[in-house]
């Protein structure tokens, strides 16, 4: 019996201009990899009649229910600064709106094929990159940061072409709370279409800042969400790895997993991205990146108001407070990591552990997974936070033993483009349950396994 998906579509409500529509491009031979039964039950979905081929053919784009109503979103973006001034969803389609209990959410094709923002693309996704956001979102979703979630991964039976040859197709399937983004509001504000940008904003209020009356507040409140989501990376050690502003979602998720992260040996200046040459999106610039990311969005928002000159000043000063809030964030999450309260001096105590794991050289998570054994790595500071008094029930339960680290990701990737998934389930197995020991997910990689770069998901 097919899942039914009552999906409706209220971003078809805005202008047309805003979107495009067609009909999901069909696969050879689709063939599920994966599906979130978990997610699924949350999202309120009865899976139980489902058959593995019904769900291929679904999350394919090859069987859409009847109301589904494909299509691709426009918007633009600053990538790596520079501005571009039309992109869209290159590779992607909506299925539709889903109303939860948690509120609307967007499921959506990633992968699924051409679209009239593709760029002379071929919209498909290789299997690799699709195993690793399906890995990434659900260590992340387990990790209780906001983020995409990935409903299934389905492999197409066709081959995509890339620069290192051909490669086996596949299809994610992404949950979303939406995939308004700050390029979205770029794109009409770099046309001086304020009604478009005016229709835009009512809506992104109405749908996830319902109780923000102006765009002003609008802005003040995707502050704040924008702030505390970058100080949760930064207590995984987690690198987005391109932070242009069109993979910034106005929701507070995390969202686009493509030359991505967690860290092993700690460095603030730690890059992964084959395409970030300058560090622009390391590991230490991602709150002040942001930060300049969200003035492009209040730059955006100032067309709205009457008084363009008044209104700089006020967006200005809220985001100004963008530091203070992320500072505040940050200690908030560090001071649970060390099971102390938060306070100057336990964010001094944070800083220095880090400063002495960079000298140290020594593994992120398992640190701070195995603080009480510091002892021996770093007799000083461990004597300092031991004379703290901390919570060891709060810092073990904030810091997890697994997260998805490179090199077996890409051990599994390399399995998969085999046929042989299983270290896939095993792995995603693993990152589902982060606070769990693994031993042989917890082990940093060898001199021989370590990965330094990262390529985008294309």
């Amino acid at each position: 019996m097919p899942l039914t998906l009552p999906l409706t579509a209220t971003y078809l409500d805005l202008p047309e201009r805003f979107y495009t529509r067609q009909p999901a491009p069909p696969v050879a031979a689709p063939r599920l990899i994966v599906f979130n039964h978990d997610l699924a039950a949350r999202l309120g979905l009865d899976t139980a009649q489902m058959t593995d081929a019904e769900a291929a053919a679904l999350f394919s784009g090859n069987a859409l229910p009847d109301a589904a109503t494909p299509f691709a979103q426009v918007y633009a973006g600053h990538q790596f600064g520079g501005f571009s001034a039309q992109l869209g969803d290159g590779r992607a389609l909506h299925l539709g709106e889903l109303k939860t209990s948690e509120g609307r959410v967007d499921i959506q094709l990633k992968g699924s094929g051409p679209t009239p923002y593709s760029r002379n693309g071929d919209g498909r996704a290789w299997l690799g990159p699709v195993l690793r956001e399906y890995l990434m979102s659900c260590a992340m979703d387990a990790l209780d940061v906001p983020t995409t979630r990935a409903l299934a991964a389905v492999s197409t039976g066709e081959t995509v072409r890339r620069e290192h040859g051909p490669l086996p197709g596949a299809i994610l399937t992404r949950v979303a709370a939406s995939h308004i983004r700050v390029g979205t509001f770029q794109f009409f504000a770099a046309r001086n279409d304020v009604e478009g940008l005016r229709a835009l904003t009512d809506y992104a209020m109405a749908r996830h800042f319902p109780k923000a009356t102006t765009p002003l507040e609008f802005f003040e409140q995707v502050v704040a969400r924008q702030a505390d989501l970058v100080a949760r990376w930064m207590g995984l050690g987690f690198i987005h790895g391109v932070l242009n502003t069109d993979n910034v979602q106005i929701a507070g998720e995390t969202i686009d997993y493509g030359p991505c992260a967690f860290m092993d040996d700690y460095h603030p200046d730690r890059v992964f991205s084959s395409i970030d040459r300058q560090g622009r999106y390391a590991y230490s610039n991602q709150p002040s990146v942001t930060h300049w990311n969200l003035a492009q969005f209040g730059t955006a928002l100032v067309l709205l108001e009457p008084d363009q000159d008044k209104a700089i000043d006020a967006y200005t000063e809220a985001l100004n407070r963008f530091p203070a809030l992320y500072q505040a964030a940050w200690s908030r999450v560090f001071a649970a990591k060390l099971g102390l309260a938060a306070g100057d001096e336990t964010t001094a105590l944070a800083q220095d552990l880090l400063t002495e794991m960079a000298t140290a050289g020594l593994d992120f998570t398992n640190t701070f997974h195995a603080l009480d054994r510091t002892a021996d790595t770093l007799p000083d500071w461990h004597a300092r936070w031991r004379a703290a008094k901390p919570d060891d029930a709060l810092w073990r339960r904030t810091n997890p033993a697994v997260i998805p680290r490179t090199h077996k990701i890409e051990e599994v990737i390399e399995t998969a483009v085999t046929g042989d998934f299983a270290p896939f389930h095993a792995m995603l197995a693993a990152v589902s349950a982060p606070f769990t020991e693994s031993e042989a997910y917890m082990k940093p990689p060898q001199a021989h396994e370590k990965v330094h770069q990262t390529f985008c998901g294309t």
